[in-house]
């Protein structure tokens, strides 16, 4: 059978940029097949987060079941959770049913624009929830919000990497997006070895969605065979090119260009 199946758990972006959507995109822009368990609905666009309403329990593992009973996943990626208790389901159904294939824990808390997507009770669920990760991606204030680490430059990325694989995920990408700079650094780090990624930083407002589309890139990667370390590289160069491709939509953060490999496909 062929691989690439990518069962998405996360919240939905009515803008389109973030979230589901931009999982979805960024899976089929990689040649993978997109499923979804949809944790929560926003109202929102490039300006900001103005509402949330959180999908029941029953409905959210009811979808879970639904995909693995008759698709299946090669691979997982859980984003936007909201809730320790919606924290709690994902990982008990992530246990029971997601078998071998590996998982990306996205842990999605502030958006792009503020509003808060985590209740601050749901951080220790995260980090209960971190032995089931193949690999967390969080950002420098995340990682910070799940350490108690300060991560403001390349020093403090290494140490939260380090503690994050210590408190039981796989690996840990602490991203450096947030952290002030010409160059974005992400350090990759299991518990036998470390990588750093280095790119120069592009100077746009097109960042909406860049944390989804990053671990939904990597998620596709896992799911089609690459190697932790490749699929990270390959998802790097996707987001970076996705930045480049933007739409220049919106009047605030920007969504991505998704689907730039078909736009280079047809120009070719």
């Amino acid at each position: 059978m062929t691989k690439g199946r990518v069962l998405i758990i996360a919240g939905s972006d009515s803008g389109g940029g973030a979230g589901i959507q931009a999982d979805i995109k960024t899976v089929t822009a990689l040649g993978g097949y997109a499923m979804t368990a949809v944790t929560a609905i926003t109202v929102q666009n490039t300006l900001g987060v103005t509402g949330v309403h959180a999908i029941p329990q029953d409905i959210i593992r009811g979808q879970i079941d639904a995909v693995m009973d008759d698709l299946g996943a090669d691979a997982w990626k859980i984003g936007m959770l909201g809730s320790a208790e919606t924290v709690r389901l994902v990982g008990n159904a992530a246990k029971e049913r997601a078998r071998y294939a590996p998982i990306v824990l996205d842990p999605v808390m502030i958006a792009k624009g503020g509003a808060p997507l985590l209740a601050p009770d749901a951080i220790d669920a995260i980090r209960a929830m971190m032995p089931i990760a193949t690999l967390i991606t969080p950002n420098a204030p995340e990682a910070a919000a799940l350490t108690g680490m300060d991560v403001s430059d390349l020093d403090a990325q290494l140490a939260a990497a380090e503690t994050l694989v210590k408190l039981g995920a796989k690996a840990a990408l602490v991203k450096g997006g947030h952290i002030e700079g010409p160059i974005v650094r992400d350090v990759l780090m299991s518990a036998d070895s470390a990588h750093i990624f280095e790119t120069v930083r592009i100077e746009t407002a097109a960042t909406h969605g860049t944390g989804c589309t990053l671990a939904s890139a990597i998620a596709t990667g896992l799911a089609q065979g690459l190697a932790l370390n490749e699929a990270v590289d390959r998802a790097r160069a996707y987001l970076l090119e996705a930045i480049k491709a933007a739409p220049g939509f919106g009047n605030g953060h920007g969504p991505l260009g998704h689907g730039w490999p078909l736009q280079a496909r047809n120009e070719s």
